[in-house]
C-alpha cells in the first residue's frame, strides 16, 4: 500500500491519518510541537487546566464520525456534554443577553430586549438553517484539487444562492433591530477571523450551528478530541512523531517524493499532506522555482484573518458571574474592526471573551476557575513586530472586566500570556493570523486555495488556510475527506 507522510499533527492531519491507516495506507505523521491536536493544545498552569485551541464545539457527528467509521464506538474515547444555555452576552448599558439552542428559550431572551425581534427569530433560524444546508451539501463534502472542480454548475447555483454579495451585519440587522442583538450575532465573524462589517453573509450558517444544533464541551477538556484520534491512528499502524520538524518537503520529477527533517533525516514517500497554514507552510518547505502558481508575491497579496491575545488565568475561587462562555462586549463594535483590520492596532476598548469550563466540568480546576481570555488581535505587522506591550495591554484587559464586576486580580494564583508571537512562532501560523487568510474577499471566502498543488504532483493541502476552512469540526471534515479521495483513487 501507498506511503503517506502527513506534515502537521493538527485536527486535520489527525483525521486524514485515522481515516488512512484504517484503509491500510503506510501513515507516518511528523508534528514539530511536543503535543498532537495544533492550535488545540493543553494548557497546565499548577492545578489549573485549559484547552489553548477551540473551547466551544460544534457538529460532535464529525469529531465521533472520525471514530465510527473504524467500527469502534466514539464513547470509549470521548463524551460530549451539551450545554443548552451556553454563552452570556453582556452590553455596556448592563443589560445580558443569554444564547440557548432551544428556541423557545432563545425567543423568550430576545423578547427581554426587543418583543418585535423576537417575532423575527424563528425566521431568522430558518434562513440561516437553510444558508447551512447549502454548505453542508456543496461545500463540506467535497475536495477541490484544481480549479476545475469549481466550475460545477450545481456550485454556481449554490454560491450564488449563499449570500455572498451581503455582509453578515446587513443580514444580522434585517431580522433584528435591536443593536443589542445584532452585536452578539456580530461576533460569530470572529469564528472565521473576519469582521461582519465585510464578511459574507453565507456565514450565518455559523448561528444555525450554535443556536440550532447546540454547543457542547467534551469532558476532561476539548484536547481529549486530539488524544482519541492520536490513539486509534497508532491503533491502526500510523507512525506518530513528535518535536519533528519537517524542514524540505522533497521534490522529484515535478513530483512530491518525501521529507526531510530539520536533523537532516530523509523519509521517503509516495504522497506528501501538508496539514498546515499554507502561507507559511508552503513557502517554508517548498523552494519558489517548484511552485510557479503559489508565488511568494501572491502570498504577500492575501489579507491575514485576525490572531489573538490570550491570557490564561487561574482564580482561587468561582466568580459568580461567569458561565462556560463569556461575552464583554465594547461600546463600540465597528471601530473594533475597523482598528483590527484597517489601521491594524489593538483596540483601546476591547471586545472580551472569557471560556470558563470548570463552571461545567469542576475536575479539571479543582481549585479554582480556569478563566481563558481571549481579545482579537491584529496579526503581526509585515516586519513580524509585535504593536503593543503585552503586560500593559493585560492590564486594560483587567481595568475594562472591571468595569463589569469581574475582578481578575483579587483572586489570581495563576497566569500566562499568549501573543500573535507565539502563534507564529508555535504552529507557523501567517503573520500570527488564527486562520490564514480572512474571508473579506469573495475569492478568498467561497474559493480558498485548493486541497492540491496544481504544480507538484502527489502534494495535498489541508488545513484552515484550504477548502473547506477554519474552525475544528470543518479542519476535521476537511482532513477525512482528503483522506476519502485518496482511498479512492489508489484502491479502486
Amino acid at each position: 500500500m501507498k506511503k503517506v507522510i502527513i506534515i502537521g499533527g493538527g485536527l486535520g492531519g489527525l483525521s486524514a491519518a485515522v481515516t488512512l491507516a484504517h484503509a491500510g495506507f503506510q501513515v507516518r505523521l511528523f508534528e514539530k510541537n511536543q503535543h498532537l491536536g495544533g492550535k488545540l493544545m493543553p494548557v497546565k498552569l499548577g492545578s489549573f487546566s485549559f484547552d489553548f485551541g477551540p473551547n466551544t464545539i460544534t457538529m460532535p457527528e464529525v469529531f465521533k464520525g472520525i471514530i465510527e467509521q473504524t467500527g469502534e464506538r466514539s464513547e470509549d474515547y470521548f463524551e460530549f456534554l451539551p450545554l443548552r444555555g451556553h454563552t452570556r452576552n453582556h452590553f455596556p448599558d448592563g443589560t445580558q443577553l443569554d444564547f440557548s439552542s432551544d428556541p423557545e428559550e432563545m425567543a423568550n431572551e430576545i423578547k427581554k430586549l426587543s418583543s418585535k425581534d423576537a417575532a423575527n427569530y424563528p425566521a431568522f433560524l430558518k434562513e440561516a438553517e437553510r444558508l447551512y444546508g447549502m454548505s453542508e451539501r456543496y461545500f463540506f463534502p467535497a475536495t477541490f484539487q484544481s480549479w476545475k472542480d469549481y466550475l460545477s454548475p450545481s456550485l454556481g447555483l449554490a454560491l450564488l444562492r449563499a449570500r455572498p454579495t451581503e455582509t453578515l451585519h446587513h443580514f444580522f440587522s434585517r431580522y433584528f433591530s435591536d443593536r443589542r442583538i445584532v452585536q452578539a450575532l456580530d461576533r460569530y465573524a470572529t469564528y472565521i477571523g473576519s469582521s461582519p462589517f465585510k464578511a459574507p453573509a453565507t456565514f450565518s450558517m455559523i448561528a444555525h450551528l450554535e443556536l440550532g444544533q447546540g454547543v457542547y464541551y467534551t469532558k476532561g477538556g476539548n484536547v481529549r478530541i486530539a488524544d482519541a484520534f492520536a490513539a486509534l491512528a497508532q491503533k491502526y499502524g500510523a507512525l506518530l512523531q513528535t518535536e519533528a520538524e519537517v524542514e524540505k518537503i522533497l521534490v522529484q520529477n515535478g513530483k512530491a517524493a518525501g521529507v526531510e527533517l530539520a536533523g537532516g533525516q530523509m523519509f521517503e514517500a509516495d504522497l506528501v499532506i501538508l496539514n498546515g497554514d499554507l502561507l507559511s507552510a508552503y513557502p517554508k518547505l517548498v523552494e519558489e522555482k517548484h511552485r510557479p502558481s503559489f508565488t511568494d508575491a501572491k502570498i504577500s497579496r492575501f489579507e491575514p484573518s485576525i490572531s489573538a491575545f490570550v491570557i490564561t488565568a487561574g482564580l482561587n475561587t468561582h466568580l459568580a458571574g461567569l458561565k462556560h462562555h463569556n461575552i464583554f462586549f465594547s461600546g463600540n463594535y465597528r471601530q473594533e474592526f475597523d482598528d483590527l483590520f484597517d489601521t491594524q492596532s489593538y483596540s483601546q476598548e476591547p471586545t472580551v471573551y472569557i471560556s470558563n469550563s470548570s463552571y461545567t466540568d469542576s475536575t479539571i480546576s479543582p481549585e479554582g476557575s480556569n478563566l481563558f481570555i481571549l481579545v482579537n488581535a491584529p496579526a503581526l505587522s509585515a516586519d513580524g513586530e509585535l504593536q503593543i506591550d503585552p503586560e500593559a495591554y493585560k492590564e486594560r484587559i483587567y481595568d475594562f472586566l472591571e468595569t463589569y464586576g469581574i475582578d481578575i486580580r483579587s483572586h489570581l494564583a495563576e497566569e500566562r500570556i499568549f501573543t500573535p508571537l507565539f502563534l507564529k512562532e508555535t504552529f507557523s501560523a501567517y503573520r500570527g493570523a488564527l486562520y490564514g487568510p480572512s474571508s473579506h474577499r469573495k475569492a478568498d471566502a467561497f474559493l480558498r486555495p485548493a486541497n492540491a498543488s496544481s504544480d507538484i504532483g502527489n502534494l495535498y493541502f489541508i488545513g484552515g488556510s484550504t477548502h473547506p476552512g477554519g474552525g475544528s469540526p470543518i479542519v476535521t471534515m476537511g482532513g477525512q475527506n482528503l483522506a476519502k479521495r485518496i482511498i479512492k483513487k489508489y484502491t479502486s
